[in-house]
């Protein structure tokens, strides 16, 4: 009689079982597709000579890009102790802990206890009314197993979302590598040509303290007054004080770089502007390509399918659940009987759940999952037509100071000429010197003008290349 009883739970428990294996199958969860994007890329980089193949200058790696061993090497220090970088890292670490937690969702929960119980009976109750001894004592050593089948794919998709939110994660640090590049190699270069204009300045300051000498022996001679002395001196107190503010340019850059560095204030080796050259061929790559090039459109994307899994997971709270549980171990009113074979004791527990009334929760849920992956659609639709803004602002920007470049050089030679006639034709008396400290003006702003087109240029190569989503690889 007790095998045969013992044989009806097995077949029960292994029914209970088949039947809730075979209902893993039966998914109502979604997969992700990709939403169309044809409309948002059609005309993205607002260009008439649009892309035709996929190669991309984000492709290409910021040491090949960036040949000035000085950046090489401060890139490479701000990559490793950059404190944006450090933490964005430690994002990632507690990312990967939830996604190792959502795969582990399909195993059963099991935990072991050891209880002691001590009751005191009443004596006006029905056991405590003809018990003599009416204190007991229990021990137990007991194991509990839970686990839920996975019938309406909630488990797999918290799993898929929880993996969704650690990609993200891993986005979002490419994202701030490939900003702090692009900011290293920017300042660096606004600290050469810093450098640059301040090299300009102190020999526009030895000409003219040397024109100051000139201008006062042809007061001695007669042929200017005093006021024509004033101007030049005060031109030249101009120019010094202009050295004042690129020093105090350069220091502040330099604390700039130090920062990005994740080091204290300190000066730094570099090379001049002129030999700066980026010698990249500039290729866009067809406008598709920002999906899988822009972390920041990425780490969106990966947002967009963590909350469409979560909307999996909210919508699958509304059915069924099957839930077996278990329970045994070794139970016993005497410590010293407790490890014996009479002691041990099983039990197993099957249940489908069906949720009805539980105050509107579940529904709540699942309309907060839905708005909440429309807003995230939304949000990545925005990050991909900001991306291609970028990318059209840095080509757009590169073009015209590549043009602007030629109109500064022609200025800056029209101007030097003009200085030089103007001061000779003062030292004969053909010309006065209002005209002289016109055009030496002139021809300081022109000068410090090209150092500074020369400088936007290389910083439009850069914003492109980290708009098209380059230097996280």
């Amino acid at each position: 009689m007790t095998s045969i009883i013992k044989h009806r739970n097995f077949s029960k428990g292994s029914l209970l079982l088949i039947v809730a294996i075979t209902l893993q199958s039966c998914f109502v969860a979604q997969d992700y597709v990709r939403p169309e994007l044809e409309a948002e890329t059609e005309t993205l980089y607002r260009t008439d000579n649009l892309p035709t193949d996929s190669i991309s200058m984000a492709d290409v790696s910021w040491k090949t890009l960036f040949t000035d061993q000085y950046l090489q090497q401060y890139i490479e220090e701000g990559l490793q102790n950059n404190m944006d970088v450090r933490m964005a890292i430690q994002q990632m670490v507690a990312a990967e802990a939830y996604a190792k937690q959502g795969k582990a969702g399909y195993l059963p929960s099991v935990n072991v206890g050891t209880n002691w119980t001590h009751q005191e009976l009443s004596k006006n109750t029905q056991f405590g009314a003809f018990l003599s001894d009416r204190s007991t004592d229990q021990f137990d050593i007991t194991a509990n197993l839970s686990w839920e089948a996975d019938i309406w794919g909630k488990i797999r998709s918290n799993k898929r979302a929880t993996q969704a939110g650690y990609l993200q994660s891993v986005a979002g640090h490419q994202a701030v590598k490939t900003q702090l590049i692009s900011s290293i190699a920017n300042t660096y270069y606004s600290l050469i040509a810093l450098d640059a204009q301040l090299e300009v300045t102190k020999q526009t300051i030895a000409t003219r303290e040397s024109g100051v000498e000139t201008i006062k022996a042809l007061k001695d001679a007669g042929q200017v007054t005093q006021v024509a002395v004033d101007q030049n001196i005060a031109q030249y107190n101009n120019a010094k004080a202009l050295q004042v503010d690129i020093e105090t340019a350069i220091f502040k850059t330099e604390n700039t770089l130090s920062i990005l560095l994740g080091k204290s204030g300190q000066d730094f080796e570099r090379n001049s502007l002129d030999i700066q050259e980026i010698e990249q061929d500039i290729k866009l790559g067809v406008p598709a390509t920002l999906l899988s090039n822009r972390p920041d459109v990425m780490a969106a994307e990966y947002s967009l399918i963590q909350s469409f899994e979560l909307t999996n997971v909210a919508n699958s709270n509304l059915y069924p659940s099957l839930t077996l549980t278990a329970a045994g171990g070794l139970q016993s009113l005497e410590l010293d009987d407790l490890f014996s074979a009479n002691s041990l004791f099983a039990n197993i527990v099957g249940g489908l759940t069906q949720p009805l009334l539980n105050q509107r929760k579940l529904r709540t849920q699942k309309e907060v999952a839905i708005a909440q992956q429309e807003q995230a659609l939304l949000q990545f639709k925005k990050t991909l037509l900001v991306a291609g803004s970028e990318v059209s602002n840095a080509l757009f920007s590169y073009e015209s100071e590549t043009k602007k470049f030629e109109f500064r050089k022609n200025e800056v030679e029209a101007l030097r000429t003009a200085e030089a006639n103007s001061e000779e034709l003062l030292k004969n008396g053909y010309a006065n010197y209002l005209d002289l400290l016109t055009a030496r003006q002139s021809a300081l702003s022109a000068e410090l003008n090209i150092i500074d087109s020369q400088l936007q240029q290389l910083v439009s190569i850069v914003d492109l290349y980290e708009a098209l989503g380059g230097g996280w690889r």
